[in-house]
């Protein structure tokens, strides 16, 4: 009784934290600054994030995490480091108001980087602004690999996983976890996902990485709900017909849980294993469920707050939690390595961190380290593709209080380093 009590009352205070957020978040017409004042400023980055709706949870803690960044550069960067001055824009998902947003940070502001982007379908729109402008774009949640393959341009970099790595990362986990299985019959799997550009992604990098392993599987059936889909009963009763053996899902933020919500009240957890192996692990999901969040699925994110174990992890989420009250979703991580990455790349420019071509072969070589490397790990950037790479996590749910409100975090990890992803998808290639 007691923990109930306290967990809403935590889940009360967090939204209540939230709201603040969103209230003193920047409109259109006067972005908020952090970092160094316009006359101070080396550099001018302007940074994109959706402050409202169901995604608004990512921008607002995008927001913190870049905070934190700011503060670690403080007592980290070298007496020679760039001084950046970081426009936040609420882009509240859109893309008119994300590319009015861009353009005026770079032809207003005098900007000479735009960062963050939730959403791959506004991310694509704003890699075009970026590329026409002559600007730097820093990607730090957006997760369409088509950014760094169709849509590359020379001065786009992402700073966290995109699909074809998540999706390479989940496939070689179904070819470990349903081994016995797979022994015997193929795999029915349905699949699940946003009908736009991200869903749509996730789906041709999941079943390209299925035929690169050689897994046997057959599809059972492809549903496509619309963003912010309020009632979710026909999909989840047609993933019941269809009886897969896995029903694998890339619904993200408060669709995904709005999903979970009102499938525990069927059976489908109960017939199916059930799989996300880009954003269904986020910190958000296990605080917004807590005890309704289910045991037993199979779910991955781009930071997990109880791994890994390092002090460089501990030192984020502690200072998040200090920060802001709650514990960080993913997004926060993204941003906070988005604004190093950028800091990083400049300091290693030196002194001709003002000529594009070299901030850009600084880009290229960049290694550093972020909250989710694992021990003896830093990640680094593919001077090709110009996508990070990074350990992926992929856990199954179980019981966990460590970071209330959740009551449920990811266990059991199967980790998948760089090195064996990149085999994987080049040797087909």
């Amino acid at each position: 009784m007691i923990s109930n009590l306290l967990g809403s009352f935590s889940r009360k205070l967090a939204l209540l934290k939230a709201v603040c957020l969103l209230i003193m978040a920047p409109s259109m017409a006067e972005a908020e600054a952090l970092g160094a004042t316009k006359e101070q400023a080396d550099v001018t980055v302007g940074c994109l994030y959706p402050m409202s709706g169901r995604a608004g949870v990512l921008g607002r803690d995008s927001v913190v995490g870049i905070r934190l960044a700011l503060k670690y550069l403080e007592h980290q960067g070298g007496p020679d480091s760039p001084r950046l001055r970081i426009l936040l824009g609420d882009t509240k998902s859109k893309l008119s108001t994300a590319t009015t947003l861009a353009r005026r940070f770079l032809k207003d502001e005098g900007a000479s980087f735009l960062c963050g982007v939730v959403n791959s379908s506004v991310a694509i729109e704003v890699t075009s602004v970026a590329a026409s402008e002559g600007a730097f774009f820093v990607g730090t949640d957006h997760a369409s690999s088509r950014l760094t393959d169709e849509f590359l341009h020379d001065r786009y970099f992402r700073v966290t996983n995109d699909t074809r790595q998540s999706m390479t990362a989940g496939a070689l986990f179904i070819k470990d976890f349903f081994s016995e299985h797979l022994a015997k019959k193929p795999l029915r799997i349905s699949y699940l996902g946003p009908d736009y550009e991200y869903g749509y992604q996730v789906w041709s990098d999941f079943r390209q990485a299925l035929a690169r392993f050689g897994v046997s599987y057959e599809i059972t059936g492809v549903l496509w709900p619309r963003l912010s889909e309020p009632d979710y009963s026909h999909y989840i009763n047609e993933l019941i017909r269809q009886k897969p053996d896995l029903v694998v899902n890339s619904l993200w933020g408060g669709d995904f849980v709005a999903f979970v919500t009102q499938a525990t009240d069927t059976k489908l957890f109960k017939t199916s294993r059930f799989a996300n192996f880009e954003k269904g692990g986020d910190y958000e999901i296990f605080a917004q469920l807590g005890e309704k969040m289910p045991l037993g699925l199979l779910l991955a994110s781009r930071h997990h707050n109880n791994w890994p174990e390092t002090d460089f992890n501990r030192w984020f989420v502690e200072e998040f939690h200090r920060e802001a009250g709650y514990y960080p979703s993913s997004g926060a991580q993204g941003a906070f390595t988005g604004i190093i990455a950028i800091a990083k790349a400049l300091e290693n420019a030196g002194t001709n961190y003002r000529n594009p071509t070299a901030v850009k072969r600084a880009f290229e070589r960049l290694t550093l380290s972020t909250p989710e490397d694992p021990t003896g790990f830093q990640s680094s950037m593919d001077p090709d593709s110009h996508q990070i790479r990074q350990v992926m996590a992929i856990g199954e749910t179980v019981p966990n209080t460590q970071f209330p409100p959740a009551s449920v975090m990811l266990g059991n990890w199967h980790i998948y380093h760089p090195s064996q992803l990149e085999r994987e998808i080049k040797g087909f290639e």
